[in-house]
């Protein structure tokens, strides 16, 4: 029997497996997922997450739920040897083992790009990950707490209340514009705080923000932020955030409580560092239209990749030499295409090369406000939200999870959003060790 091996449960490896188990037969091949987390994360809810819309938990997909033909090993692939057909697995405890296989398939996934700020790998938190969302939304909401019982004008209240995201992609629009609505709906709550205590910074190193709309779209998003009383630097970059203290290329500096980075993503490091199958120049896994790595000219046997790890060439664009752009739209499709041509091979088919056109971009800007476009076709504000829940609503795998994101929104529609700050829970130790008995306490004497 065949050993299918998919590096990375995410989009695209969670959908080629999920795909593999419903056309496969029984005894044609053995599928194996190596991930260090045992969910899938639905990225395009984290935004909301942060702004306590959906819950952290319905973000995240169970592979042992949905996969339940799949072995599943809880690990991180740090190094592939297709010359030997092994991966090198490290589990969560730090030890390494090897992993064979007859076909390779790599969705590795993409990871947070960073620049060597000072200050940054001690002040920032990413936006990729539930925990990262949680975190965000957590400091926020104890932010709002420590400010409310200082008084006005008092160090350091000013920055409790400022919020700073580098990057102007989608992750970060949205995941502000989500934060600055929780953050003003949150003022009725406070009546210590006003809207002048809030000051909110989106920081772009390019001339414009969500490179995925066309100028005028992106125009629009920046005034919108603007109008709610945010401030979005254009043709900025981050040079020192030391101590919370943000120093900007313009010159401006201030102290900020909260840095969120969301300035791009890079490869896997296993796919450009730590493998011996062939990358482009930018560390991307080179693959063939029908999703098998190599070239026509230079193909690698019982390799396949899709995902943000894989240069796919884009059939349906124009531009000679185009890929696809690595979203979560393209990830889905590929996943689903991946597996149906991985069968195709297994049964000596041919396998069928990937093309999609895009369905449009959407985007949240927090509750009641988005902005979509399709082929010149603009639709903004309250419709364009509705439209922005109403696709991810459906594109969320599973109708168990479809049904908890909805039964969310019908509790926030109703009762309004969650305002509890949970960041105890990141250090569950501190209240046992603060109420432990001091040595040469009472304990001993009681002894």
């Amino acid at each position: 029997m065949r050993e299918i091996l998919i590096v990375g449960g995410g989009y695209a490896g969670f959908y080629t497996a999920w795909g593999l188990e419903k056309t496969l037969r029984r005894g044609e091949a053995r599928v194996t997922v190596v991930d260090p987390r045992p969910y899938m994360t639905y990225q395009p809810f984290l935004p909301e997450v942060t702004a306590g819309s959906v819950e952290a938990r319905h973000a995240a997909v169970s592979l042992r739920r949905h996969l339940r033909r799949t072995r599943l090993v809880a690990g991180s692939v740090t190094g592939i040897r297709h010359a030997d057909r092994t991966v090198t697995v490290r589990s969560a405890r730090g030890d390494e083992y090897e992993l064979g296989y007859d076909v390779l398939v790599v969705t590795a996934g993409a990871v947070t790009r960073t620049f060597p700020v000072p200050g940054l790998d001690r002040q920032a938190i990413g936006l990729k990950h539930v925990e990262e969302a949680v975190a965000v939304r957590d400091r926020l909401l104890t932010a709002f707490d420590q400010a409310a019982s200082l008084p006005a004008g008092a160090p350091g209240r000013r920055k409790l209340l400022t919020v700073t995201f580098v990057g102007g992609g989608f992750s970060g629009v949205e995941g502000f514009g989500e934060l600055l609505s929780l953050a003003t709906a949150m003022l009725d709550r406070y009546p210590e705080l006003g809207l002048d205590d809030l000051s909110f910074h989106l920081v772009e190193a390019r001339e414009r923000i969500l490179p995925e709309v066309t100028d005028r779209p992106g125009a629009w998003v920046v005034r919108e932020l603007e109008r709610r009383g945010a401030r979005v630097h254009l043709n900025t970059r981050l040079l020192s955030a030391v101590d919370g203290h943000v120093v900007l290329s313009s010159g401006e500096e201030y102290d900020s409580e909260l840095i969120v980075w969301t300035a791009g993503n890079a490869s896997n490091p296993v796919v450009h560092n730590h493998s011996d199958l062939p990358v482009d120049e930018r560390g991307l896994l080179v693959v063939r239209p029908d999703l098998r790595a190599g070239t026509d000219e230079a193909p690698v046997p019982d390799v396949w990749a899709a995902g943000d790890d894989a240069a796919v060439p884009d059939l349906a664009s124009d531009v000679p030499g185009a890929r696809t752009v690595p979203n979560a739209q393209h990830a889905v499709r590929q996943g689903k295409r991946l597996a149906k041509n991985l069968v195709a091979d297994l049964r000596g088919h041919r396998p069928r090369p990937y093309r999609h056109g895009s369905l449009g971009v959407v985007a949240t800007l927090g509750l009641g406000r988005g902005v979509f476009e399709f082929r010149g076709i603009v639709v903004k504000g309250f419709p364009a939200w509705l439209m922005h829940r109403g696709y991810h609503v459906l594109a969320v795998p599973t109708w168990e999870r479809k049904i908890r994101v909805l039964a969310v929104w019908l509790t926030a529609a109703l009762f309004g959003r969650d305002l509890v700050s949970l960041a105890s829970v990141q250090h569950p130790r501190d209240a046992f060790l603060a109420g432990a008995a001091p040595r040469g306490g009472q304990a001993d004497r009681a002894a």
